[in-house]
């Protein structure tokens, strides 16, 4: 079974899914953040939640307009991920005892490595905003 998950996700899927993802999908993202946050702290996703909840931030900055140096492939890959983790019918179905999440893991591990640099410049630019002044840095102030 993991064997048949490994070949379907690999990059050629990624990216033909990531170039699916529009503005209607990231409103989709946004509209649904607690119930992916509450499934992404409740699931083998939970070593992942922080950094899903600074995807939400980064999400939620771009789509206000704050933070627009980031290219759409990472805004559309972190939609994608998001979405994936929402999905519970996905690849193997989350409802499947002990391996409903390997998928959702797999899809939001290879993500990440796609965009690792971009959320680190993300954070960086939060971090000089704070010391700017503009606003007091801290992690739940991103969320």
């Amino acid at each position: 079974m993991l064997e048949d998950v490994k070949k379907k996700i690999n990059k050629d899927y990624l990216n033909s899914e990531i170039s699916k993802i529009d503005d209607g999908d990231l409103n989709m993202v946004m509209d649904n953040r607690e119930e992916i946050d509450k499934k992404m702290n409740s699931s083998t996703l939970k070593k992942f939640a922080e950094l899903g909840k600074l995807m939400f931030g980064m999400l939620k900055d771009y789509k206000n307009g704050v933070y627009t140096q980031v290219p759409w492939f990472t805004v559309a890959s972190m939609g994608l991920a998001l979405l994936y983790v929402l999905n519970p019918l996905d690849l193997i179905p989350d409802f499947l005892p002990g391996v409903g999440y390997v998928d959702d893991f797999a899809i939001f591990a290879i993500i990440l490595r796609f965009i690792q640099s971009d959320l680190h410049s993300y954070l960086d630019w939060k971090i000089e905003e704070a010391k700017s002044g503009k606003k007091k840095f801290s992690l739940k102030s991103l969320f």
